[in-house]
């Protein structure tokens, strides 16, 4: 269904144009309502980014809030998965994160949770965009107006005892390079690994509103590698801006994405049943290890919500994206980037320390992504150079490797990724299926991306 405000991720896009304060207030206004309707608690829990515009666009969101008599908690910059624990542990109607996560710093976002600490549903984001539309109710007064409260952090300490909790066997004596991104776990994540005996050497951690995600972070995994490589630490970590989602580089300076992180983790703690979830991104050899190693691999659509269904429905451990997007349902429903390094290096600890224990566990296919920048994505595959140029793709990769082709749901781009069991098969498929979407759509190659044994920059 076309929705007018909220994409596959909450609302997002350019800070003061495309999300303005003016529909952060429609946004704080509506929820209100939809709390108040739904007789849930009218109160909610607000964490943002380092961005400029969070503190911007988190004053017109408590604004709308309030005047519908919705209390609202500001604890300030702080990851999307600390908001979600908040929410779900203190009892709100709702917990909102201000961020556009791997986005570039004048871009920003709005994503609502349940108090359940999931992602609000689609149902729920639909009726509260057809609020937003609907003139505004009476407003409240006097002492029935909601009283925003910025001048406390409840739940957060919570929050960094759970991820502490974790690693009850502790990380002295390793040392762990961290990559922050200039973003929301960049006060979280050094004081987690210190007080687990953790040495740390750090890198995107001085944010200063415009330099979130610039060179730095999960989406340019060269700089974790190299830091780690560089600094002679034995693992290294990086988050995304809101560090929701989490990136490993071993010792030597060796990608561990987030295929591998499942494929250590769950191979190493073996619990039943032995299912593991992961998406149509998933790289066949990652797939082919966990089947030999007894476990059920279901895959979804790309998108964490997703995921966290299918675990919910298979009763699965771990589940995830290969973009770091991690979800272990016993700590939460949804991605946590920094619940994810605490298992990753509780698991490596336990493994002798180095990172090469998880990084080097199978082989990968030839495995290639190319973002294609088009004007709009409504109707990309519809032309016959295209049509015919899938059509030849299927027929020729059957039997040695596959293709996933689809629209972003936050980009105006259009991903194409091959997979084959050899790398010319992969690139000449490659080249077919997007030259054939140049010629007929245009746009312009974005990103090509190696995904065999990397994410790329």
């Amino acid at each position: 269904m076309s929705r007018k405000y909220f994409g596959t991720d909450g609302v997002r896009g350019v800070a003061n144009v495309k999300l303005s304060p003016e529909i952060a207030y429609r946004i704080g206004h509506s929820a209100g309502r939809y709390l108040i309707e739904r007789g849930l608690p009218p109160k909610v829990y607000v964490g943002r980014d380092t961005r400029r515009s969070g503190p911007m666009l988190g004053a017109a969101l408590a604004a709308g809030f309030c005047t519908v008599g919705v209390d609202v908690v500001a604890v300030g910059v702080v990851p999307t998965p600390a908001v979600s624990f908040g929410a779900k542990k203190g009892g709100f109607g709702l917990g909102v994160m201000i961020s556009a996560s791997h986005n570039p710093a004048p871009d920003n976002g709005i994503k609502l949770i349940s108090r359940t600490g999931k992602k609000l549903s689609d149902e729920d984001e639909s009726h509260i965009e057809a609020l937003m539309d609907q003139e505004p109710l009476d407003r409240p007064t006097g002492a029935e107006i909601g009283f925003l409260n910025s001048a406390s952090r409840p739940w957060v300490g919570e929050y960094v005892d759970f991820l502490v909790g974790l690693v009850p066997e502790r990380l002295d004596g390793i040392k762990v390079a961290v990559d922050a991104a200039h973003g929301a776990a960049y006060e979280l994540a050094p004081i987690v690994l210190e007080r687990l005996g953790a040495t740390v050497t750090l890198v995107g951690t001085e944010p200063d509103g415009d330099n979130i995600n610039q060179g730095v972070g999960a989406t340019h995994p060269a700089t974790i590698k190299r830091l780690t490589l560089e600094s002679g630490s034995d693992v290294g970590v990086s988050f995304d801006g809101d560090a929701d989602r989490a990136i490993f580089s071993d010792e030597l300076g060796h990608l561990i994405n987030g295929d591998r992180v499942i494929a250590g983790w769950a191979s190493h703690w073996r619990r039943d049943p032995k299912v593991v979830v992961g998406t149509v991104m998933s790289n066949t050899g990652f797939v082919r290890f966990m089947e030999d190693q007894g476990f059920q691999v279901a895959l979804t659509k790309v998108g964490d919500k997703y995921v966290s269904d299918e675990i919910e429905r298979t009763g699965a451990h771990i589940g995830g994206e290969q973009s770091g997007h991690t979800i272990f349902p016993e700590h939460g429903p949804t991605g946590d980037g920094l619940a994810t390094a605490m298992e990753m290096l509780r698991v490596v600890a336990r493994m002798g320390g180095k990172g090469s224990a998880i990084s080097k566990l199978y082989d990968a296919w030839p495995q290639l992504l190319v973002n294609v920048e088009v004007t709009s994505t409504s109707g990309w595959d519809q032309g016959p150079r295209v049509k015919a140029a899938l059509a030849h793709a299927e027929e020729a990769l059957a039997g040695h490797g596959r293709l996933s082709a689809r629209a972003s749901g936050t980009q105006p781009l259009v991903r194409i990724m091959v997979e084959a069991d050899s790398y010319p098969l992969r690139d000449t498929i490659a080249e077919e299926v997007v030259g054939a979407m140049l010629d007929e759509v245009g746009g312009r190659v974005y990103s090509k991306v190696d995904l065999t044994d990397d994410l790329g920059d």
